[in-house]
């Protein structure tokens, strides 16, 4: 068994509640306006009216922020107001996994042979490589299983190579409203791979041709891949199109957009025939040979010959939390609610939560990639109240993302650790957390923004990268670094 190492950076880029709120003693199962008491900013700060109205965000901001000691509600505005969390739900299906799943899980990828080895390598029977839905698997890791493989003896097989998938069921893409070229909306399913992304770079050459290449590049293995194939089409617009032939993947991309060369990562909608046939090329330089795989819906019986496993769950959510993979968040909110679909997930995901919390909050998805869900910011701090009161783990997960300063800057090296998850979809943005100093009192807060309307309205072609889109999202991150400072001034 090969532990898998943590390659994200080079990539990337059933317990009721029971606890009793002593701010919210009664609180009915949809929470109701809060009533700010416990303290009053200092009047040097100025208005939260003021600081919103200058970040020009147009829509709806609402935010909270409580006592983490007493649960006492110390400022809010509109904060009974739905909005989209985006990738802040990524803190709710945290709690979801690890309640569900436990902390000593793990993912685990294996090789099975159908029949004996044989003394001149070849297995008497087919070859399967079962996926659990691990979504961590890199390209790497699964060089280093070839080369086990390969270790043990093995160089062939009688029968096929199987790929099993059954683990997790097939989703074909997160959400239906991005655009079909952006890597963070793949396909998902029982076997994944670099975050079922394929790389594509191309490369003006002389004459005017172009060079491309399409590879599953990790940082010691670079396989090329043949089940996905781009061609370059002298045109302006659309950006990219994209057909799939069987469980091929024919992908087309505007000349005009390219320059002289450049790189991007594409999604992958087939990834049980992306992984088996990266897997057979690693396999292949080791000197095994492996017909083209074969899907199999039948869960392997056989021998397990090698095995690579995920780090274990915290370590897994840890680096979702950091990273943002939405990926990662719906194969563990899949493997949690043991779900059909991804909308079956969703809606199990979300009756857990009103359950488990007493909030209305919805969930369509276990990422917040789909703007369908929805949660306000009362509900939001009143989960990680609960979360901390109960001790579900989920605070030392989350990324610290620095005190701010007046005008909403990072401050180095400040003392106060601000733990948080943040969530980003066009005109939409969300941050929430907890706000620790080494002494004094600790803060819980959500803070919400969104313009519902002026995302909705815009065309497929611009959701990529909207008009106007880098530089509210820049204010809206702004006005949350001025919130946090107002608080860390006010309250602790």
């Amino acid at each position: 068994m090969i532990s898998r190492r943590n390659l994200l950076g080079g990539l990337l880029a059933g317990v009721s509640a029971s606890v009793t709120l002593p701010a919210w003693a009664e609180a009915p199962a949809t929470s109701p306006r809060p009533v700010p008491r416990g303290g009053t900013p200092k009047a040097v700060l100025g208005s939260t009216d003021a600081l919103v109205a200058a970040a020009k965000l147009g829509g709806t901001v609402t935010f909270v922020v409580l006592d983490a000691g007493t649960g006492a509600v110390l400022e809010e505005r509109a904060s009974d107001m739905p909005l989209p969390p985006a990738s802040v739900a990524k803190a709710v299906t945290s709690l979801y996994a690890l309640e569900r799943l436990g902390a000593a899980f793990r993912y685990r990828t294996r090789v099975v042979a159908t029949g004996a080895v044989g003394a001149d390598g070849i297995v008497q029977g087919d070859i399967v490589l079962a996926g659990s839905g691990d979504p961590t698997l890199q390209t790497d890791q699964l060089g280093d299983l070839a080369a086990a493989l390969a270790a043990r003896g093995v160089k062939g097989v009688t029968g096929r190579f199987l790929t099993w998938e059954g683990a997790l069921p097939q989703v074909p893409r997160i959400s239906a409203e991005q655009p079909v070229q952006v890597g963070y909306n793949p396909a998902i399913g029982g076997l994944n791979l670099n975050f079922n992304r394929v790389h594509f770079e191309w490369k003006r050459e002389a004459g005017g041709n172009w060079g491309v290449a399409m590879d599953a590049r990790g940082e010691r293995f670079v396989p090329a891949v043949r089940m996905a194939r781009v061609r370059i089409v002298s045109r302006e617009t659309p950006l990219f199109t994209y057909a799939a032939q069987g469980s091929e993947e024919d992908w087309t991309v505007a000349s005009e957009a390219l320059g002289k060369g450049g790189s991007r990562w594409l999604p992958v909608r087939f990834p049980g025939r992306y992984v088996g046939e990266v897997f057979q090329t690693l396999l292949r330089a080791q000197g095994v040979r492996l017909p083209d795989p074969v899907a199999t819906d039948a869960a392997p019986v056989g021998q397990e010959l090698v095995a690579v496993d995920s780090e274990p769950l915290p370590e897994i959510l840890r680096d979702m939390l950091k990273f943002s993979t939405n990926i990662t968040a719906e194969a563990v909110g899949l493997r949690a609610s043991g779900a059909a679909d991804l909308a079956a997930s969703g809606a199990a995901m979300t009756a857990w939560v009103r359950a488990r919390f007493g909030v209305a909050a919805t969930f369509v998805d276990h990422s917040g990639l789909g703007s369908g869900s929805r949660v306000t910011a009362a509900e939001m701090v009143r989960i990680l109240y609960q979360a901390k009161q109960q001790g579900m783990g989920l605070q030392p997960l989350l990324r610290d993302v620095g005190m701010r300063d007046a005008k909403g800057t990072p401050i180095k090296d400040h003392p106060t650790r601000v733990s948080a998850k943040s969530g980003t979809l066009n005109f939409v943005s969300g941050l929430a957390g907890h706000i620790a100093p080494p002494k004094g009192r600790e803060l819980v807060f959500a803070i919400f923004a969104a313009d519902v309307a002026r995302r909705d309205g815009l065309a497929e072609a611009d959701r990529e990268s909207p008009p106007g889109g880098e530089g509210w999202t820049k204010r809206a991150r702004g006005l949350q670094g001025q919130l946090i400072h107002r608080w860390g001034e006010a309250f602790i």
